[in-house]
């Protein structure tokens, strides 16, 4: 195998320097330094994002105390409701013990 200094025929060779300014193209001041913006559309931006923020910590406290409160109302309401339940229950044996009432 001999090697050769030509290159092939088929593999592109440079034939034009060309000078690269990142100056002139139309976007390289948005590539270069960011755009500052107005206070205005900052403060807007900022308020979008601790709204976002609030909202979604806010729920998750307010879901955490819903939880605590019903975990610590659970004790209170069942005796409320055993309360409840046996003064119908002695209630509808003494309207059945006594014949002279009338029922319901």
């Amino acid at each position: 195998m001999s090697r050769s200094s030509a290159p092939s025929r088929f593999v592109p060779t440079l034939t034009e320097v060309v000078q690269y300014l990142p100056s002139q193209t139309p976007f390289a001041a948005e590539i270069v330094a960011p755009v500052a913006l107005p206070a205005e559309l900052m403060l807007q931006r900022v308020m979008q994002r601790v709204d976002l923020v609030l909202e979604r910590r806010l729920r998750e406290a307010v879901g955490q105390l819903i939880l605590e409160h019903t975990q610590t109302l659970i004790p209170r309401l069942r005796e409320e409701i055993e309360l409840v339940v046996r003064q119908s229950v002695t209630q509808a044996f003494e309207q059945e013990a006594s014949p002279s009432q009338s029922h319901l």
